[in-house]
């Protein structure tokens, strides 16, 4: 019996969003480029916010269709090269496997 071992994706960034400093968790429920991440952020009033990004032309792209504030949407570009830096140090300690 082999035993296929898949390795979920999750991190946590800090960027100052809003004026102020804001904690992004990213979450892919697979090792692989393909596919969604899902980040979570709470905003001032303590309510969790959750939105989808996808690799789209190259880019990582806000791919959820209800209306975000402007201070996520303002910061894709910052998503983008977090989630690239991140898939650099796995392919680093992974190689080919992701």
């Amino acid at each position: 019996m082999e035993l296929k071992y898949v390795k979920n994706i999750q991190f946590t960034r800090l960027i100052k969003c809003d004026g102020q400093l804001k904690e992004f968790n990213f979450r892919k429920p697979n090792g692989k480029l393909e596919g969604p991440f899902t980040v979570d952020v709470i905003d001032a009033k303590a309510n969790r916010i959750i939105f989808n990004m996808e690799m789209k032309d190259s880019t990582w792209k806000i791919t959820t269709e209800t209306s975000l504030p402007a201070w996520i949407t303002e910061s894709e570009t910052a998503f983008h090269e977090m989630i690239e830096e991140e898939f650099k140090i796995l392919k680093n300690d992974y190689g080919d496997k992701i």
